[in-house]
């Protein structure tokens, strides 16, 4: 590492130093300061600037994404809520016997969650 612990001091060349990232480069064997490297230092943040511009292109397409996809589940929810509120409680139990001997594991785990779900919440109000 160079004396002034810069890491990204350039190196000694014939004429000076070529900088790696835009930075004054040290003495050369001819005694001339080199700072050929401010270039170099534009072109990066050049491509630094496109890379966060493309990175910001893809989070802003994965939130449209994501804000469809919720949009979309909501009103399936909502479409759900709706048919659970106008049906008649005899054919919805009748759906969830049916259900219960067509899936018997599924139907005791669902049941188990549930319980477990309604355990905490009557818990958490002591």
């Amino acid at each position: 590492m160079p004396e002034n612990g810069s890491i990204n001091e350039g190196t000694t060349g014939a004429t000076g130093t070529t900088g790696t990232t835009g930075t004054t480069g040290t003495t050369g064997a001819t005694g001339t300061t080199g700072t050929t490297g401010g270039t170099t230092g534009t072109g990066t943040a050049t491509a630094l600037s496109q890379t966060a511009q493309d990175y910001g292109q893809k989070i802003t397409e994965a939130a449209n994404y994501a804000k469809d996809y919720v949009s979309d589940k909501v009103s399936v929810v909502g479409d759900k809520f709706k048919e659970l509120q106008n049906a008649d409680l005899g054919e919805l139990a009748e759906n969830a016997k049916q259900y219960a001997r067509q899936k018997p594991g599924q139907a005791l785990l669902i049941s188990a969650a549930a319980g477990l779900l309604l355990g905490l919440i009557i818990r958490g109000r002591r």
